[in-house]
């Protein structure tokens, strides 16, 4: 469904794409969010969790910047997980200003129990286009992303 707005052509075909863009999108997070409220995660805890995993210790600035959220939402994000003992803080030692967030053990290993059920919901997602178009999709992505 397209929108009923009145406008140029070009207006409506981009605003007809923008639509169909974030209901794409809407529709995949909600199947993701499906398999994750099993793992007691958040999209933002279980994304935080994977950059950790796979990045390594990172500033929560660092982390806000990776995962396109606000120092806010990162700062709750964190305290959740660290309640739940799967990230823990520590202050640097070369920069006491800067506070790092690493993975615990128990943060590992619930990524590790995890990340497979994702990547397989994610394959199931994507087998309706094809590997060309997927390629396509991931450069017209970042094309708008950093635009």
């Amino acid at each position: 469904m397209g929108s009923n707005y009145k406008g140029t052509k070009e207006e409506v075909r981009v605003l007809n794409t923008y639509i169909k863009l974030q209901r794409a999108t809407d529709s995949v997070n909600a199947r993701i969010n499906s398999f994750l409220s099993k793992s007691g995660l958040t999209e933002s805890q279980f994304f935080m969790l994977d950059a950790l995993f796979h990045l390594g210790p990172l500033s929560q600035k660092e982390l806000g910047n990776k995962l396109l959220k606000s120092g806010g939402n990162i700062t709750m994000v964190v305290d959740n997980l660290e309640e739940r003992k799967l990230v823990k803080r520590k202050r640097s030692k070369k920069d006491r200003r800067l506070i790092y967030v690493h993975l615990t053990e128990k943060g590992e290993k619930k990524i590790k129990e995890y990340l497979p059920g994702v990547v397989d919901t994610l394959m199931k997602e994507m087998k309706i286009i094809s590997t060309e178009d997927q390629e396509t999709l991931q450069r017209l992505c970042k094309k708008i992303g950093f635009s």
